[in-house]
């Protein structure tokens, strides 16, 4: 702790070294429209960068001026209804100017201005970017199912996620990252509609300036409205597969010169099944002593809504002070079904068994942040400071009965150890606040100098009771085999700088961040406490070179930690059937991981990403067999591999293949390499070289009218100790635009009903082959109507939590 406090003295240091430093000189630069039609005229003024530096409005007369600005170059786009009726040419500033009377082209203003569509997949600034509010084929879908067809994304039995074969990844919703992993973060995704989704941006090298936690980072944007005036949206969508889902979501924004008011809400009803079918084998040392041959089915209706408020007050040219109210609510009743076939050492079937389980679940999220930005010149410099508090709570009531018969079907006699049926009944309750403050500063200096440096410190309280109860008698006895209470404190400091040059054709930027970590695990149950602190440094670096006018390089690397989520460190038991029970591990270490890339890019448009990462304690899911009340049941829990090595190549190709027909491609190369020992069974460099092919292809057809085909194919994998096999999947769309802004979309996904996983898990005592069915082939019809118009300046970033919500997990 000494440490970080000398290091935010330092920070704080330089802060007010640079601040008194600077000089900034308070020039004007001053105009008027001559028109007679300036009413929601909005003029943008950017730097030598072409970064926006400020926005003002043009008053009655045409009017408008700029102040306190540093001198340089800069240049004017007037916008009117969204459409930009003017450009200027640089205009330098050395003193306090008036530009002569800007005439505008009355037709061009109140033409209709026909806006280029963005490419479904594209890459700016590192990063790989679906726009999925331009897609057809995400039409009705939720967050999650947009994922699970990305280029590059798989998602495996237990819904965990992974990108381009590396898994532990940081999932966030604008920069804030979401509350749970694996399943549980897959049902959290799937009950935010697409329709709220902007787009999805894919960062797999991020510098020092974001939190370490991660390989990498997948962050979902969802969409809102900058512009001037009073403007939103309003979305429905009705899908059935098996079964129903509908999605609605309505959006709301008012700004004018000195407030930005908004809101957003959205409901989703999805009912969604998962039909997992199991083959699971026993050894010792070699020889079969037992197996399940197993169907489960699962059934869960998802109620989701989600609210957000918020305002930013304008307080003057250099100050904004906004805030943001968020609520969450999730209920979800799932039901399953598990049929179990027994067999004995000779694979002959000894009995049969079934469990019932039907649950209540409610997860419930509130955040708000307080946030304040500080514009210290026009050349790009700023302080911002966030103040996050989030909690959340969940409840889960739990329900299991299982009926265990012979070979001739009758009920095995029921004993006072082994009652038949059994009923097993489970309370479970928890509760995690955060508490997180941040400042960053960006300081840009003459001849293209920038340093970028901030302080970062939150506290995290996880408090979970679970409870479990045999209820075969009719009563409640509490089981203290089953019962559990964890409770997880932890305190993570950090401190960051990157010093970024450019030159005409060359960038550079290095960064190193410093986090220190200090974590309890208190386990009440066993009295049993855990404490881990470490300090840790993060580099990065990024070399760009502009070759000519079309052809650039960049080289970057960056140093990454994965913590275990707070449920993944908790060792209570969360039972999934009978057979079947995840627990955390509370001796799970970090990963730390090394990752290069060097990217060659043409015409920004194709691109070329060969990447390496070394991965060191890899965070990896196992299968353990163990025997609980004299049964063989399956433990899932996490483990650390000894290490990990990647290896791959990332291909983005659009093609203009005719006037009408736009084609963007993309392909991901990899090999995966994994060492270890878990579960008594070594692996060393085991893996395999794979890849996964996308192919999007959108058809304008006149009079609003476009349709769109994407297909994507994923070939076998070996993950550590899974093998998956090969999926594809086709989708088709297409949608109709009116001239009430208003949208019109049809989209069939899965056609073929060929996007579900299998695989066979192999470890030296313990065989699992798998095969999983979601509902995945879906027709949705969905309808959007925009009002409003105008268009304002760039939203702002803000938020302060984004490396805590990740790891907060369910229990």
């Amino acid at each position: 702790m000494i440490r970080i406090c000398i290091f935010i003295f330092i920070w704080l240091l330089s802060m007010f070294t640079m601040l008194k430093a600077q000089s900034i000189q308070n020039y004007s630069l001053s105009g008027k429209i001559d028109s007679d039609k300036v009413n929601q005229m909005e003029i943008n003024l950017f730097n030598a960068e072409n970064k926006l530096v400020k926005t003002e409005i043009a008053d009655a007369k045409g009017n408008f001026s700029f102040n306190d600005l540093a001198s340089g170059n800069y240049l004017l786009k007037i916008n009117k209804n969204g459409a930009e009726s003017y450009q200027s040419e640089n205009i330098s500033v050395t003193g306090n100017t008036t530009l002569p009377s800007i005439q505008l082209n009355e037709k061009i203003i109140e033409a209709v201005t026909i806006t280029k569509t963005k490419p479904y997949i594209e890459r700016q600034d590192g990063k790989m970017i679906l726009n999925v509010e331009n897609s057809i084929a995400s039409t009705g879908n939720s967050a999650f199912e947009v994922l699970e067809k990305a280029p590059g994304v798989k998602v495996d039995n237990n819904d965990n996620i992974s990108l381009r074969g590396k898994g532990n990844l940081l999932v966030q919703i604008d920069g804030k990252n979401t509350p749970m992993t694996g399943t549980d973060l897959a049902n959290y995704l799937r009950g935010i509609p697409s329709s709220s989704v902007e787009k999805v941006e894919f960062i797999t090298n991020p510098s020092s300036k974001y939190d370490a936690a991660g390989t990498s980072i997948i962050n979902i944007k969802l969409k809102k409205d900058q512009r001037r005036g009073t403007n939103g949206s309003i979305s429905t969508a009705w899908g059935t597969g098996k079964y129903i889902k509908n999605n609605n979501s309505f959006n709301i924004n008012h700004r004018n010169k000195k407030v930005n008011l908004f809101a957003n809400y959205s409901f989703a009803y999805r009912e969604f099944y998962n039909k997992l079918l199991l083959d699971r084998s026993f050894y010792d040392n070699g020889n079969f002593t037992q197996g399940y041959i197993q169907d489960n089915f699962l059934k869960m209706n998802f109620r989701n809504h989600i609210a957000k408020t918020g305002m930013d007050y304008y307080m003057n040219d250099k100050n904004v002070l906004g805030f943001s109210v968020g609520f969450i609510s999730n209920r979800f009743d799932p039901t399953s079904n598990n049929e179990t076939l027994i067999l004995d050492n000779n694979h002959q079937p000894s009995g049969t068994s079934n469990t019932k389980s039907n649950n209540r679940d409610h997860w419930k999220n509130v955040s708000f942040n307080l946030n304040h930005k500080l514009t210290i010149d026009s050349l790009g410099s700023e302080l911002t400071t966030d103040l996050d508090y989030i909690n959340y709570s969940n409840t889960s009531l739990q329900n299991f009965i299982t009926n265990n018969y012979d070979v001739n079907g009758n009920l095995f006699p029921s004993t006072s150890l082994n009652p038949n049926p059994y009923n097993l009944k489970g309370d479970l309750g928890g509760s995690l606040n955060i508490y997180s403050l941040k400042s960053d500063l960006t300081k840009v200096f003459k001849k293209n100098w920038k340093l970028e440096t901030g302080i970062k410190t939150s506290f995290v309280k996880a408090d979970n009771d679970l409870q479990f109860f045999n209820a075969s008698s009719g009563n409640l006895v509490l089981d203290d085999s089953k019962t559990n209470h964890f409770i997880y404190e932890e305190n993570i400091n950090a401190v960051y700088g990157n010093l970024i040059k450019n030159w005409d054709k060359f960038k550079v930027n290095f960064g190193l961040r410093i986090e220190n970590t200090n974590i309890t695990g208190n386990q009440i149950t066993t009295n049993q406490i855990n404490k881990k602190n470490y300090t840790q440094l993060f580099p990065s670096a990024v070399f760009s070179y502009d070759v000519n006018d079309k052809n650039t390089v960049e080289l970057n690397f960056s140093r990454r930690i994965t913590r275990p989520t707070y449920k993944q460190l908790n060792p209570f038991k969360f039972y999934l059937d009978l057979t079947t029970y995840q627990a955390g591990n509370p001796d799970l270490n970090p990963q730390t991981t090394m990752n290069y890339e060097f990217t060659y890019s043409f015409s920004n448009k194709y691109f070329a990403t060969l990447s390496y990462s070394k991965t060191k304690n890899n965070i990896t899911d196992v299968l353990k067999p163990t025997i609980e009340n004299g049964k063989t049941v399956v433990v899932q829990a996490n483990e650390n591999l000894s290490s990990a090595s990647y290896y791959g190549l990332n291909l983005i190709a659009p093609v203009k293949v005719a006037k009408w027909w736009d084609m963007n491609n993309s392909a991901n190369f990899y090999y995966g390499s994994y060492t270890g020992n878990i579960a008594d069974t070594s692996i060393k460099n085991q893996g395999n070289f794979t890849f996964d092919l996308n192919s999007i292809n959108s058809f304008k057809l006149g009079n609003g009218f476009t349709a769109e085909l994407t297909g994507n194919y994923k070939a076998k994998e070996v993950y550590a100790y899974m093998f998956l096999k090969p999926m594809w999947s086709v989708n088709i769309g297409a949608q109709k635009k009116f001239k009430n802004n208003s949208t019109l979309k049809f989209s069939f996904n899965d056609i073929f009903f060929t996007s579900n996983p299998e695989a066979r898990n192999i470890y030296t005592s313990y065989v699992e082959n798998f095969i999983v069915r979601r509902d995945t082939r879906v027709a949705t019809l969905s309808y959007t109507y925009n009002f409003g118009s105008g268009k304002s300046g760039q939203p702002r970033k803000t938020g302060g939590a984004d490396d805590l919500k990740q790891r907060v997990g369910n229990g």
